[in-house]
């Protein structure tokens, strides 16, 4: 991979982490300050899911975080855009739709395959 797709990509993956940690940031501030207590029921009980939502959407930024993270040190590595199970090239489709991915195509749809 030359050098301009990988600055490119770390560009990518760095600021869709600067966007997931900000977004983890105003969560957590936003409950801190809905922390007043409700006195209605249905309202409590709104109030209760609206947070539940939220705290799944945080983990499922969670994990993102992570897959970033993992990219940034295959760039670093020299190992980013090469499948970790077969040791091919990605397709640069695949890398541009989703830059945190580790499989080639054929890699992941198989393990899709056994998954189910």
């Amino acid at each position: 991979m030359r050098k301009r797709d990988t600055d490119r990509y770390r560009a990518l993956l760095e600021e869709q982490l600067g966007a997931l940690l900000g977004q983890g940031e105003r969560a957590v501030h936003e409950m801190a300050d809905g922390a007043h207590e409700v006195p209605d029921p249905n309202d409590r009980a709104t109030l209760e899911e609206g947070r539940n939502w939220a705290l799944r959407l945080r983990d499922r930024d969670r994990r993102l975080i992570s897959k970033i993270q993992e990219a940034l040190a295959r760039l670093e590595a020299g190992t980013f855009g090469r499948c970790t199970s077969c040791g091919r090239p990605i397709a640069a489709a695949r890398l541009r739709a989703r830059p945190v991915t580790d499989l080639c195509i054929d890699c992941k749809t198989e393990a899709e395959r056994l998954e189910r």
